[in-house]
């Protein structure tokens, strides 16, 4: 894709109007004021309430009204299968109504307690764990009050949710579910019952998993800058997470955004915590494709100091390398993610916008 001089030409005058403002006004009014990456032409196509899946008659007739109303607003919440959930769910307790040693008190053989059998040391280490305290698990407060209780309906699914999204699905369901209980016949049974709850009859892929939700991005981009990051990064999806990856094989989180932001000539920093001060701030909505959003995840990070980045791709979808375990490099949605830090455009910081008045100039 070759640059154009007229648009790099309007992109590099509009950066430098909005420079000067920033020294003129604070930096919370510049970020709320158009910027020369307009929001326009971002692709509305394969809209998640689309394929929103429904419940079977056997679904409806076989979960109880509650516990399908949990599994439905978390799978909605955290971005899984609502159906996996629930057949994780059956599998494991019937839905809770196993009366087996470990469902509603204690723990059974293998340490496992609650309605989707956690392990405890997986759960955070107790089988109630406040939130407010240090712990390393899936501890979850489903019903808001302050305690993830293994044993409660909502904390539990939540929690599986959580577990099932950060191993993997919804767009590698079937490693998720061994992640979960390592049987591949587990896994088979799991996937079968899911089936019969969907009144499709099937355990479907949520569309921003799906390649032809992700042709028109390129094209949708607001300039040419913009496109060639878009293009060379939604080119890596497929290839695996690595912990400093930074290519061409192999990825980890701000590797594929450094190298996408190098393919378009542009240096901004390598990694996340590095990342995360480079880019002018921008607030929740106005998120454009180009711009980072940033999550409170990973050893060592905090609110103010995120440690897991993804490139926006358009308004609500972002491409991401997440984890060894979490799958290859792809498209998915930020929206349902409960520890997202924040966005920032690194196209505004003063460094790239000198880049983009050099490329201007050797492109002349």
């Amino acid at each position: 894709m070759k640059l154009s001089r007229a648009r790099l030409a309007l992109l590099i005058g509009g950066a430098g109007l909005l420079l000067l403002v920033a020294v003129i006004v604070s930096p919370m009014l510049l970020i709320s004021m158009p910027s020369f990456l307009s929001d326009g032409g971002t692709s509305s196509d394969c809209n998640d309430s689309k394929q929103v899946e429904e419940v079977s008659d056997s679904g409806s007739s076989d979960i109880p009204p509650k516990y399908l109303e949990l599994y439905k607003e978390y799978g909605k919440k955290i971005g899984v299968q609502w159906n996996i959930l629930a057949a994780v769910g059956k599998r494991e307790t019937d839905h809770g109504r196993s009366n087996l040693p470990g469902v509603k008190s204690g723990t059974n053989y293998a340490g496992a307690a609650g309605p989707m059998q956690f392990l405890v040391s997986t759960w955070g280490g107790k089988a109630r764990v406040p939130m407010s305290s240090k712990f390393t698990g899936y501890a979850s407060d489903g019903d808001g009050d302050g305690v993830g209780d293994i044993y409660n309906p909502a904390d539990a699914i939540l929690g599986a949710a959580r577990m099932l999204k950060h191993n993997g699905a919804p767009e590698n369901v079937r490693q998720a579910l061994f992640v979960y209980n390592r049987a591949w016949w587990y896994v088979d049974q799991v996937v079968e019952i899911a089936k019969k709850y969907a009144k499709s009859g099937d355990v479907k892929v949520p569309p921003q998993a799906s390649d032809e939700c992700d042709e028109p991005l390129v094209e949708a981009a607001p300039n040419d800058i913009v496109a060639k990051i878009l293009e060379f990064a939604l080119a890596q999806r497929g290839k695996p997470y690595l912990w400093g990856g930074t290519g061409p094989d192999a990825f980890d989180c701000s590797g594929v955004i450094y190298a996408a932001y190098r393919e378009a000539g542009l240096t901004i920093p390598r990694t996340t915590f590095l990342q995360w001060p480079f880019g002018m701030k921008v607030l929740d909505g106005q998120e454009q494709p180009g711009d980072l959003v940033f999550f409170n995840a990973g050893p060592g990070t905090a609110p103010d100091r995120p440690g897991h980045v993804g490139l926006v791709v358009s308004k609500g979808k972002m491409l991401e390398a997440r984890c060894r375990l979490c799958g290859p490099i792809k498209v998915t949605s930020y929206q349902a993610r409960d520890n997202r830090v924040g966005f920032t455009r690194p196209l505004l910081n003063p460094d790239v916008l000198e880049q983009l008045k050099k490329l201007q100039n050797s492109s002349l």
